[in-house]
């Protein structure tokens, strides 16, 4: 857990890394497309509280959309290619967990993007069974008993909102209600099964954590965060020997510290105080080894010590980037971890602690692309309006120069509480291939800076952080590098919010806009949140606005009531299965800047939700940003 604010809208996934060296530039590199770009394959490895090795350590389970469509696989240890244990060719399957003595997974899906995800047992046999059916219902797994008899779930079968943990048997999938859920977040089981922890948001900036003894018969919630005024805590997890609870507070500073509470005590400890926000802390199954990772302005540094000698590992050499999904085998003699960096995708690699020796498991990026060709990005800061510093991450296309300016693109995160870090992203590497800038603005409001930051845009949102925004495309403009007459602005989510919102309340300021999955109307967003995000309603409407109160603001900051000031090219991306943001949202927009006599191209994905799942669609996509760009911004087409 980070800051303790519901990412309430599409936060793009991508690994974290450190910095990386910058090669010579060539002046000038070749073009490749979309589909190249997105030829590169992602690999991602299951959650913290599963299993990632295989019982016998041959193997680890891995998801890859290698086939255009993510699917659960067996990455050998010994070489070799992934062996698919699903083969999905419409539906996005990522993996969950291994069995622990056996060879049977767990895997999830959901319907095409709709987010009601189900928990399927893949047999040794390679039979499925689906142990969440029914209808608009969402499970997740929570994690493993110790001895691995048994294995935790939540599911929103009985009223659609409260997530209820069930304890089900390895052997027979049998189950049992553990706790019914009066409206908390279910944040973990300690490996002994005696404990759980929950999170509780009050408020954007005030939260608790909360402990249930499961052997007792009440199973009453116990308030562990006792604490006056606004002060954010998160769990992080449990130690290995189940003795402690691990939390996150930002109550002694700026950032969050990892603290324990000791679960008989009640004492607490500090565990990891740091310079930035610390990201998460984790241990090995046995306990031997504590992963520590630390959010380090955009880029995520990561410590893992050896509790027993009481000192740092010091890892073998690796490739540049940011260390992320570090796994322990059951033994604790393997790491497998993912690096990427801004001109290397998430490659997987497996460390050998006793030789002291690391491999590479897999190879993302597209052999058809020379990585030198790739760009690799610069942290930088530039001020606002009021002189607020807003961190950004800069890509500056090969061959720019004063002498061969570049058009450029404010690319706006999703969140709205989310970061643009730096990594890999084909599309982003696409369109900077193709001779755009891109300017990733972490406006006020952003993660990773800090409380203060963080909420500066609370109930504020279209406004200060809009500015932000703006202010990017004139920094933009004082780059010599930079066409400062054909700047646009992108982004996904709440960033496609903050483009339509510039469009219509700053129509001067971008040249063109490219709105993704973008809310345009937030009477309606916030009448029609998904019923499983119950449990912080009231920290989500103290940050953006309670609809009985605020509707009138809502109504001020919405782009779809002022869309008779948008007088800019735009192109709407929109899912049609998106239970975030629904497509009339993006229909009416489109109507109505059509209603303008202004270029607007508009691309619905009918199986797609609150982002992309399938290659294909991002292939389109990205295609489509490049030639609406060429079309309206680069060339002349632009409409000004």
């Amino acid at each position: 857990m980070h800051n303790i604010r519901p990412v309430i809208l599409l936060a793009v996934s991508c690994a974290f890394l450190t910095s990386c060296a910058k090669s010579p530039e060539p002046k000038s590199v070749p073009k490749y497309s979309a589909e190249t770009f997105f030829a590169t394959t992602s690999y991602g490895l299951v959650g913290s509280t599963a299993h990632a090795f295989s019982p016998d350590g041959m193997s680890l389970l891995i998801s890859s959309d290698s086939t255009g469509v993510f699917n659960a696989y067996a990455l050998p240890l010994s070489g070799g290619d992934p062996k698919p244990l699903t083969t999905s060719d419409d539906n996005a399957v990522f993996a969950v967990s291994w069995f622990p003595h056996d060879e049977r997974i767990l895997y999830t899906y959901d319907g095409g993007g709709d987010e009601l995800n189900h928990i399927v047992v893949r047999e040794t046999d390679g039979t499925n069974r689906d142990i969440t059916p029914g209808d608009a219902l969402k499970a997740s797994f929570v994690g493993w008993a110790s001895d691995g008899s048994s294995f935790y779930l939540t599911t929103t079968e009985r009223n659609q909102q409260s997530f209820d943990l069930y304890r089900y048997s390895s052997e027979d999938y049998t189950r049992e209600l553990v706790f019914e859920n009066p409206g908390f977040e279910i944040n973990g089981v300690s490996p002994d099964g005696r404990w759980m922890a929950l999170d509780k948001p009050r408020t954007s900036a005030d939260s608790d954590v909360y402990v249930v003894d499961l052997t007792t018969v009440e199973k009453d919630p116990i308030l562990i965060t006792q604490h006056v005024g606004n002060i954010s805590y998160g769990t992080y997890g449990f130690t290995p020997d189940s003795k402690s609870l691990v939390y996150a507070t930002d109550e002694y500073g700026e950032f969050n510290q990892a603290w324990t509470h000791n679960l008989e005590s009640g004492e607490k400890a500090l565990l990891v105080d740091a310079a930035w926000d610390v990201s998460y802390v984790s241990y090995s199954r046995p306990g031997r080894y504590q992963v520590i990772g630390i959010n380090a302005d955009a880029r995520t540094e990561v410590t893992v010590r050896d509790l027993k000698a009481g000192e740092s590992v010091e890892l073998p050499t690796l490739p540049e980037g940011d260390l992320g999904s570090v796994r322990f085998s059951a033994n604790e003699g393997h790491i497998a971890l993912i690096i990427d960096a801004d001109n290397s995708p998430s490659n997987i690699h497996i460390i050998d602690l006793a030789a002291g020796t690391a491999r590479q498991m897999t190879d993302a990026l597209n052999p058809e692309i020379d990585q030198s060709h790739l760009v690799v990005s610069e942290v930088i800061r530039y001020k606002s309006f009021d002189g607020l510093e807003i961190p950004s991450i800069l890509y500056k296309p090969h061959g720019a120069s004063a002498e061969r300016p570049v058009p450029g693109l404010v690319l706006v995160h999703g969140g709205p509480g989310g970061q643009t870090r730096t990594g890999y992203r084909a599309m982003v590497q696409h369109l900077v291939n193709h001779g755009y800038a891109v300017l990733g603005a972490n406006n006020r409001g952003s993660s990773g800076y800090g409380k203060t930051f963080f909420h500066l845009d609370d109930r504020r949102h279209g406004e200060e952080d809009l500015q932000d925004i703006v202010y990017g495309r004139k920094y933009l403009e004082s780059l010599d590098w930079i066409d400062g007459e054909k700047v646009g602005v992108i982004g996904g989510s709440y960033g496609g919010y903050m483009v339509a919102a510039a469009l219509a309340f700053e129509p001067e300021a971008f040249d063109v806009g490219i709105d993704i999955f973008g809310v345009t109307n937030w009477v309606r967003t916030l009448e029609s949140i998904p019923p499983w995000w119950e449990s912080f309603k009231e920290s989500l409407y103290d940050e953006m606005g309670d609809p009985a109160i605020d509707a009138q603001r809502h109504r001020r900051i919405s782009p779809l009531f002022h869309t008779e000031s948008i007088v800019k090219p735009t192109l709407v991306i929109q899912g049609a299965n998106d239970p975030r943001v629904l497509q009339i949202e993006s229909d009416e927009l489109v109507a109505a800047i059509q209603a303008n006599e202004v270029p607007v191209e508009y691309i619905v994905f009918p199986d797609e939700g609150h982002g992309f799942r399938k290659k294909i669609n991002q292939v389109s996509a990205s295609n489509a940003y490049v030639k609406f760009l060429d079309t309206y911004l680069k060339g002349d087409g632009t409409h000004r």
